[in-house]
């Protein structure tokens, strides 16, 4: 049911999309100045390989980088997200600009400063062994779930715009054989020439989307406030900010940003094609987010809708609706191309780090086939669980390899960074995170269900414990 009335034009909601902006210009700044880039050969100059090491035009690697990281998160997590009431849009942004954006230019200029190396690796250089070996099995685990995720997702959405006989079986097998072929070949064969055009398509899909926010008959974007109004009372601290993760940050992005730091060919690029992309895609997860409780009316019908019809048959009521059968057809296609385009480019990174680990050289075609069939087999018997199920444990492992990939470039910083207090970018977004994913793992129901006067506490001496021995660290430089 959507609300009728006049339009109304959200100071909050523009006013956030400015402070995006903002962030960009001026903290991205700030983070590039702490990392302190330089005029020296990248891995895409020095071990160019014409498979995974291959120099990219910097617009280009803007928009593959955005198609990268932008899966369904943006989109789902943050209608999802928008159940909680307006104060999302604060999460979104200031996650964003101090957190998201910053651990996605960590994440990616220190694997090029590393050879294009993992965050797995990375892990071990910089937090020892254990952490390496750990961190192996864990950032496959996570991208094997996100891979499943954005297969289930764009399948169940093509089979709802399709014949019937085209069932979302026959989708997901579609999209398990392309991805068996972007996972294959040479990166700049199938992905560089197909995502900067699903790039424009994704953002002139959000632009027409908040247009329509903003702008059509009888849609009411409410303005910003710190009350709880998820109808299921679910409390914000911490599950809004494990339910919104791609919109605000994403530990799978660190998974991604080391694909194109293989091939960014200057250093001094990296805020574009790093924090950039980060605060892209966090204008559409804003956009999103408004567009949900705009065209509902509420969080109520919002949630109800995404319990009925599902995420991906709210985002097709909502772009159908809002921009009528052409405008709607181009939402589907950049949601379409949104999870695909971050599916395929997961096993991928999955492929790269399981080489990594067995030192299997990737030029040779056999090696690369012998480890991206068994993953794709595995993803495809994943597709078989309830993808709400898959969602959650997505979210969870998803902030919990934020955490850990802060951590990395905090201790990363601690030893490079020019001022030993510039490291404090990344410790302090490091610490809060500690704090959410404990609390949440603690309190949810595929954790372990304890209370929150258990969780809270719990959560909070986690993340001082942690941020103590880092001070330590740091009181020692």
């Amino acid at each position: 049911m959507v609300p009728v009335g006049k339009g109304i034009y959200m100071i909050s909601f523009v006013s956030a999309i400015v402070v995006l902006i903002v962030g960009y210009l001026v903290y991205g700044k700030v983070v590039e100045n702490v990392f302190r880039p330089d005029d020296r050969k990248t891995p895409a100059i020095t071990m160019e390989d014409g498979v995974d090491f291959v120099p990219i035009k910097t617009w280009k690697a803007v928009l593959i980088q955005l198609l990268n990281i932008a899966g369904t998160g943006p989109i789902f997590g943050a209608l999802m997200g928008a159940c909680f009431g307006p104060v999302v849009f604060l999460w979104i942004v200031f996650g964003a600009i101090l957190g998201g954006a910053v651990h996605d230019y960590m994440s990616g200029m220190i694997s090029e400063r590393n050879g294009g190396a993992s965050i797995a690796e990375l892990s071990g250089i910089y937090l020892g062994k254990p952490a390496l070996y750990i961190m192996r099995a864990f950032s496959v685990l996570l991208l094997l779930l996100t891979g499943t995720v954005f297969v289930t997702s764009p399948a169940a959405l093509i089979a709802r715009m399709t014949p019937e006989a085209l069932s979302n079986t026959f989708w997901i097998v579609v999209i398990l054989i392309y991805y068996v072929l972007a996972t294959l070949l040479p990166i700049d064969k199938i992905i560089g020439r197909l995502y900067p055009v699903f790039g424009v398509v994704l953002i002139v899909m959000a632009v027409s989307i908040g247009g329509a926010s903003l702008f059509g008959p009888g849609y009411h974007i409410p303005e910003i406030s710190f009350a709880d109004l998820h109808p299921e009372g679910l409390p914000i601290w911490p599950f809004m900010f494990i339910t919104v993760a791609c919109g605000a940050i994403s530990g799978f992005h660190a998974t991604q940003s080391p694909m194109i730091a293989k091939c960014i060919t200057s250093e001094k690029e990296g805020r574009k094609v790093f924090y950039g992309a980060m605060i892209i895609e966090s204008v559409i997860a804003l956009v999103w987010a408004a567009a949900g409780v705009a065209f509902y009316g509420g969080t109520e019908m919002l949630h109800e809708a995404l319990s009925t019809a599902g995420q991906s048959g709210t985002v097709y009521e909502i772009s159908k609706t809002m921009l009528g059968t052409a405008g709607g057809i181009l939402a589907v296609i950049g949601v379409v191309a949104c999870p695909i385009t971050s599916g395929d480019t997961a096993f991928r990174s999955a492929r790269l780090i399981l080489a990594e680990s067995l030192h299997l050289d990737q030029k040779k075609m056999w090696n690369r086939l012998i480890i991206t069939i068994p993953l794709l087999g595995i993803g495809a018997l994943l597709t078989q669980l309830d993808f709400n199920v898959l969602w959650r444990y997505f979210s969870w492992s998803n902030q919990t390899l934020a955490m850990i990939s802060l951590w990395v470039a905090s201790a990363y910083l601690l030893k490079n960074a020019k001022s030993k207090y510039g490291s404090l970018i990344t410790a302090l977004p490091a610490a809060f995170m500690s704090a959410v994913s404990l609390t949440y793992i603690l309190m949810a129901d595929e954790g372990f269900r304890l209370s929150a006067g258990i969780a809270y506490p719990a959560g909070i001496c986690f993340a001082l414990v942690l941020f103590g021995y880092y001070a330590f660290r740091l009181m020692k430089q």
